[in-house]
């Protein structure tokens, strides 16, 4: 991804082009973090070329649209032989597919909404899903334009804001620094204990078990 960003930013004046055929690739499970360039999109606007912000902005809103529909479609004719390919069963595990799967036929939108702000995969996972159980196609499309809009506008524009007041948040990195290590010892400290305490239970469930 380094190497990409680094490519966006030195040829900025192409960055809508750029940043939409990178966003479809994605769409095909090539490994280009969205999240990433969303994040890139809106500082470019920011800072480097505000007077592309309009463009930069419908790039991503229409790409992410469109990547979906290509996640979709990928999903829905090649399917489950997808997953005899290491790369593919490492990226999207059965298990998961099935999960997603059940909660996309049970809350549908809700799942687009939701999914829309995961990152790590688990975006492209309900498109995929969604094909290979050969959803609805007009529906999904019509779900995920409300879903990718709402996403698209939130992040795209948050970050935007971020980049305008960089200088200010530089000067306040140390301190957001030593929150983020306090709230990461914490998350560490408390899933250590939460496992420790499942085996637990598990072991006194399982004694109990055999003492009947």
């Amino acid at each position: 991804m380094e190497s990409i960003i680094h490519f966006i930013v030195e040829n900025s004046s192409y960055a809508p082009g750029i940043i939409f055929i990178l966003i479809l690739l994605a769409g095909l499970n090539i490994p280009i973090s969205i999240d990433v360039i969303m994040v890139l999109t809106a500082f470019l606007a920011a800072t480097l070329i505000p007077e592309h912000t309009t463009t930069l902005f419908i790039s991503i809103l229409l790409s992410t649209y469109f990547s979906a529909m290509l996640c979709y479609w990928v999903g829905r004719t090649v399917g489950i032989k997808l997953l005899k390919w290491r790369y593919f069963s490492k990226l999207l595990p059965k298990e998961r597919l099935e999960k997603v799967g059940k909660f996309y036929e049970k809350y549908g939108l809700l799942t687009l909404l939701i999914g829309r702000f995961i990152p790590f995969g688990v975006r492209n996972c309900i498109f995929m899903t969604t094909g290979m159980s050969k959803s609805n196609f007009r529906k999904f499309i019509l779900r995920d334009a409300l879903a990718c809009s709402i996403w698209a506008s939130v992040c795209f524009f948050a970050f935007y804001h971020l980049g305008q007041n960089y200088e200010t948040l530089l000067s306040k990195v140390k301190t957001a620094n030593l929150f983020i290590f306090l709230g990461f010892g914490v998350t560490v400290i408390t899933l250590v204990w939460y496992k420790k305490y499942r085996k637990k239970q598990s072991r006194l469930t399982d004694k109990s078990r055999l003492d009947r």
